[in-house]
């Protein structure tokens, strides 16, 4: 309650660097609970890998509670807005799925809250568990939808919904356990091929595939595009 009473008096700008502190806090936070685990780190560690003293932690987290809530609300929250974006984008269900697919592995590899986007839930307390597991849920419920669509429009070759969608899912979240910054590949190489892969085992003949891979490649080469005018605009800017 206090905390609440406290972010509604704080001006634009001492929210926004509130904000931005509690991010950094949970990139430390993440940090520690990959290498030390959720159990074993205490607010102690995290305080220490902010550079906060413990009591000035307690200013933007109650505890380790909060902080795992923080990240996996923030985390489903961004998937749960790829994935109406993506309804409402007019193009085919390979293309949408594929964009669903990205979004949530950039989410994972790529942004401060995937750091601990995926530890287990049972870490939290159970009303907090069961909010993220029913969002959790919506979640995967749209990408099965998602599914089934182009499974109806001949996309993708017919199968159990469920069964595709936890697969794909479970593919997905299994990479924060792999996944490397230094490694060979950075996030969006990871996403892309990755999203490719799986797509393209879903099609239900040669002709959607050949299709797919022509669309993805000119996507790629709009995007490079794109990027490579943006960094000149800024070089002569």
């Amino acid at each position: 309650m206090r905390q609440n009473l406290r972010s509604k008096n704080r001006s634009g700008r001492q929210q926004r660097r509130f904000v931005a502190r509690r991010l950094e806090i949970l990139r430390a936070a993440g940090r520690e609970f990959r290498a030390r685990g959720f159990v074993e780190t205490g607010m102690r560690d995290i305080a220490e890998a902010a550079e906060l003293s413990p009591a000035n932690l307690y200013n933007y987290f109650q505890g380790k509670d909060e902080i795992l809530f923080f990240c996996q609300d923030s985390s489903l929250d961004r998937m749960l807005a790829a994935l109406d974006q993506a309804r409402r984008v007019k193009r085919n269900a390979a293309a949408r799925l594929r964009f669903v697919i990205i979004s949530h592995l950039r989410c994972l590899l790529d942004e401060i809250e995937g750091s601990a986007a995926h530890l287990l839930t049972n870490a939290l307390p159970p009303r907090k568990r069961g909010y993220l597991v029913a969002k959790r849920d919506r979640y995967e419920l749209g990408v099965r939808n998602l599914i089934a669509s182009g499974m109806r429009a001949g996309e993708f070759a017919p199968g159990d919904t469920a069964l595709v969608a936890r697969a794909i899912l479970g593919a997905l979240n299994w990479s924060v356990q792999w996944f490397r910054p230094d490694g060979e590949m950075t996030a969006d190489e990871i996403a892309e091929k990755l999203a490719d892969y799986l797509v393209r085992g879903l099609l239900a003949n040669t002709d959607f595939a050949k299709h797919f891979s022509a669309e993805t490649e000119t996507l790629r080469v709009i995007r490079k595009q794109v990027s490579e005018n943006r960094r000149g605009r800024v070089a002569v800017g």
